[in-house]
């Protein structure tokens, strides 16, 4: 008999092990997959090379270091001094904004030359200290119980309070930014993983998310790739006597009179009084027979590469700055707003919004000696606005447009074509791989590949609600401690710390609730 059955090996589901396993509980973790980790993997993609990527998820922000402290974690994550760079083609010229995390020399120039003027710099100064001000109150509550939203609402202040978190992001941009290209980069945080416009809250609470970690919002390189957490919480679960079955799929949990039996797809039960659902809530309500809640598609397409050699830019800016940090092509406001109402409408985008990093500027480990010694990277790009509906009739003829589309307009700020740029396989292929929101339903469980399991909710609770862990379901003694939980989304552990608290707290009463 367990005290604690956990549904899906993610780092989030390690995480609230390690936990309850060190509060003296026991606990078992049944993964569907054959391998742990869930979208927090490293995988050889392409055969021929020793080059070990992130394959779903690719950076960190949300991990808050009391999560590190209190289970001893050595996992590094590694800054970056250039936040962004932004290619920009006006009137024949190439130009470009790189964004330094301080600020520096070259991002006034540069500000400057996209702008014309140094007002736009100072607006995106007073902006983002608005913003900091949100993160210094709400980054310290995240492994907390939920505060209300006059509690939060209190501290912040009415009037930064109503612009971020009441209104449209969008109405915000229009009112304190003027250029196309620096609206659509600050909206860019509100968008990855969400299909909505500027104009609905859902970009609100997205942007939030994005910048709130750890009180700083940076978004940091996992040294030696997403699998070196995986690992570490792996071994720290089994030294802490965590029981952990891979190709377990829970099918179905039976009420008992001591808590739930879990029953896998295998024919083996699990018994346990609590159970923890690593596992988008979706699959959980298949899991209980239940209505599944509401939730927006899954819009973003990732694909992975593998280069020979970084690209030369037409702007003549040094590629391992302009990959160093958030690569971003085709992101002006307009842009995004015009390909959200083309996905909208069914359509592919005529020009799709996208990002891009390069994970070996900053951490080559993730690559053989050998590789770094001939000068190998790898790339990743993110496209945004590409919903699973525009996949559902043809999804392999539909991927393989949107690859050659991205690439191309890739290719506009390119001196040498990216397609020359990619490592070959020894039987001539090129080293690509691009994963479809349907492709992350069917390889990880995202329903219609979002990757933040569901909607996103507010950091909060209403005023005269219960009080609340944000990982409580509406049956007894059953929690979800996955993206899908409030304050869940991103690689954080939050929910896995938050469920793993929310047991200990009504384990302590001694009664099954």
């Amino acid at each position: 008999m367990n005290d604690v059955v956990i549904i899906g090996g993610g780092h989030n589901g390690l995480i609230a092990a390690c936990y309850l396993a060190k509060a003296g509980k026991k606990v078992t973790i049944l993964e569907a997959q054959d391998q742990l980790g869930g979208a927090t993997v490293s995988q050889q993609l392409f055969p021929d090379f020793d080059a070990k990527l992130s394959r779903y998820s690719y950076l960190v922000s949300l991990l808050p270091d009391q999560i590190r402290h209190d289970l001893g974690l050595t996992f590094t994550t590694l800054g970056r001094e250039v936040a962004s760079f932004t290619p920009v083609q006006r009137e024949g010229e190439n130009l470009g904004l790189l964004i330094t995390s301080d600020l520096g020399a070259q991002t006034e120039e540069d500000f400057r030359a996209i702008t014309g003027s140094d007002a736009e710099l100072e607006a995106w100064k007073s902006f983002y200290r608005d913003v900091q001000i949100i993160a210094d109150v709400m980054a310290p509550t995240l492994l907390k119980p939920l505060p209300t939203r006059s509690e939060l609402r209190a501290k912040i202040g009415d009037r930064i309070w109503n612009e971020i978190v009441e209104r449209p992001l969008g109405e915000v941009l229009e009112a304190r930014f003027s250029n196309d290209v620096i609206k659509g980069i600050v909206l860019t945080d509100g968008l990855i993983g969400t299909f909505a416009d500027a104009h609905s809250l859902q970009s609100n609470i997205c942007f939030l998310y994005h910048l709130i970690g750890n009180g700083s919002g940076e978004w940091k390189v996992p040294q030696g790739g997403m699998g070196g957490l995986v690992r570490e919480l792996t071994q720290l679960a089994h030294s802490l006597g965590v029981t952990m079955e891979c190709s377990r799929k829970v099918v179905a949990l039976e009420v008992t009179d001591k808590g739930y039996q879990a029953i896998c797809a295998d024919t083996s039960r699990f018994e346990a009084t609590y159970i923890l659902a690593n596992c988008a809530p979706h699959v959980l309500a298949e899991i209980t027979g239940s209505t599944p809640p509401d939730s927006l598609d899954g819009s973003q397409m990732k694909i992975n590469m593998l280069l020979k050699k970084l690209p030369r830019l037409k702007s003549g800016v040094d590629p391992r700055l302009a990959f160093a940090g958030t690569f971003h092509f085709d992101e002006s406001y307009s842009q995004f707003e015009i390909a959200y109402r083309q996905a909208a409408a069914g359509e592919i985008p005529e020009i799709i919004p996208a990002e891009m990093y390069c994970h070996t500027l900053t951490d080559t480990s993730i690559l053989s000696p050998e590789l770094v010694k001939q000068g190998y990277q790898t790339l990743t790009l993110f496209a945004l606005h590409t919903p699973a509906a525009l996949f559902d009739n043809e999804p392999e003829a539909v991927k393989a447009k949107i690859v050659r589309r991205l690439l191309t307009q890739l290719n506009t700020y390119l001196e040498d074509p990216i397609e020359e740029c990619l490592a070959l396989a020894a039987d001539g292929s090129p080293c690509i791989e691009a994963k479809s929101p349907l492709d992350l339903e069917t390889d990880i469980s995202l329903p219609r590949g979002n990757i933040f399991h569901k909607d996103l909710s507010m950091p909060f609770r209403e005023d005269g609600t219960p009080e609340s862990w944000g990982v409580e379901t509406s049956f007894p003694n059953i929690f979800i401690c996955g993206a899908g939980a409030i304050r869940g989304g991103g690689v954080s552990g939050i929910p896995g710390h938050n469920a793993a608290q929310a047991i200990l707290s009504h384990s302590s009463s001694g009664t099954f609730l």
